[in-house]
């Protein structure tokens, strides 16, 4: 595969440098002056449901769904356009375009600036009836600091292997229609068969065990944000009384990142075993990028060992929720057939092309018919990060 790495970088202006693999001795850049950009971006900001500051996740949910461009077609399609005149340089578009030209699919591995952090590049609108996903194979690339740790092990993937599935697990002291009750409310049989659904037994300590043997782990909840990457935290159904890093609330103490980089036990640093795959289907569980120094969940999971890590960039709606807020949206469920897809792109081969092919499907009808369920809202929450194991270990 032609693989192109994209990074961007923060100082002033936005510095936008890319290289071929195949070429590591051309590297291109480019500042893109920021008044050019940045308004594009702010409007990115205010379109997806994540909290704007000061706001609420149930102020900036109404913000996004009730009015914003996300649920009308002709608005996100020409802020998807804007978007992409903005991000991608012009002589980075000449040099897809001549792999294309060819008939073969370049790769493109992004790593965002803070800025940039809730760009879709996937949902990127390059041509009329064309996303960046219909043209290229998308993924994110993390930190080299991250991937190439010394003491990072990722251990082959077998397809054979222990899964381990937390599917809207119980958080103590929250009940279902609380800000950390039920995602999922009923479970659909399709959910119900990748495994027990609103579990209240599974705590931090029964997932690390799960976790050293398993080869995939699939998460679906709750993920909140602190105040620094490595306080990200996955809320699992333990009580207060447990130990970790962060501090409880009420009767529950959340998992944080740093718990599983450290350990979550008092004593010397312990981290956890993390499977070759992980998916991680719950709000902003890929805010890694959005802090000067990358760390978050993500983060921690790579360097525990994963190689593929799917996660969110923004705050997913749940289906009770579309229903809610948004006039006239179908009853047709969003969440669970989201779940099913994420888990199906971790079953195949390439995690990658797996989840693009399921997008490219979403961004397609998206483009043909304005289905709002097939609105970029939810399939370009989603990314994936590669990190593949170093060829030295």
């Amino acid at each position: 595969m032609v693989t192109v790495q994209l990074k961007l970088v923060d100082a002033g202006d936005l510095y936008v440098a890319w290289r071929w693999e195949h070429e590591p001795a051309e590297p291109r850049v480019i500042a893109v002056p920021r008044d050019l950009v940045q308004g594009t971006l702010d409007e990115w900001v205010a379109a997806v449901p994540s909290p704007l500051p000061g706001e609420t996740a149930d102020q900036a949910l109404r913000r996004s769904l009730t009015n914003g461009p996300l649920v009308d077609h002709a608005r996100e399609r020409d802020l998807a356009t804007r978007m992409a005149r903005a991000l991608v340089p012009h002589r980075l578009a000449v040099e897809l375009n001549s792999w294309l030209a060819q008939g073969i699919r370049p790769h493109l591995r992004v790593q965002p600036s803070p800025s940039t952090a809730l760009v879709p590049w996937e949902a990127l609108r390059i041509d009329d009836g064309l996303r960046a996903v219909h043209d290229t194979t998308v993924s994110v690339l993390p930190p080299a600091t991250v991937g190439n740790a010394a003491e990072r092990r990722v251990r082959p993937f077998d397809p054979r292997g222990p899964v381990v599935s937390v599917l809207d697990p119980v958080v103590p002291g929250f009940p279902d229609a609380s800000g950390l009750g039920s995602v999922l409310g009923h479970p659909t049989p399709e959910l119900a068969a990748l495994g027990g659904v609103r579990r209240d037994d599974i705590d931090r300590d029964h997932l690390e065990r799960a976790l050293a043997t398993a080869s995939r782990f699939l998460y679906v909840g709750h993920v909140t944000t602190g105040g620094h990457g490595l306080d990200a935290r996955l809320h699992l159904s333990c009580t207060a009384g447990t130990t970790g890093r962060a501090a409880p609330l009420g009767a529950h103490r959340p998992l944080a990142a740093a718990d599983i980089v450290l350990g979550h036990r008092p004593g010397p640093v312990r981290p956890w075993r993390i499977p070759a795959r992980v998916a991680l289907v719950a709000c902003e569980s890929g805010g890694d990028v959005r802090f000067a120094e990358p760390s978050g969940l993500v983060t921690a999971m790579v360097h525990g060992g994963a190689e593929h890590v799917t996660a969110t960039r923004w705050t997913l709606p749940t289906d009770e929720g579309l229903r809610r807020l948004v006039p006239g949206f179908p009853e047709t469920p969003v969440l669970a057939p989201t779940v099913v897809a994420v888990d199906a792109a971790h079953r195949a081969t390439d995690p990658v092309t797996a989840l693009n092919d399921w997008q490219r499907a979403a961004a397609t009808r998206w483009e043909d018919t304005g289905d709002p369920t097939c609105s970029p809202l939810v399939w370009a929450a989603f990314t994936t990060t590669w990190a593949p194991p170093t060829r030295d270990r």
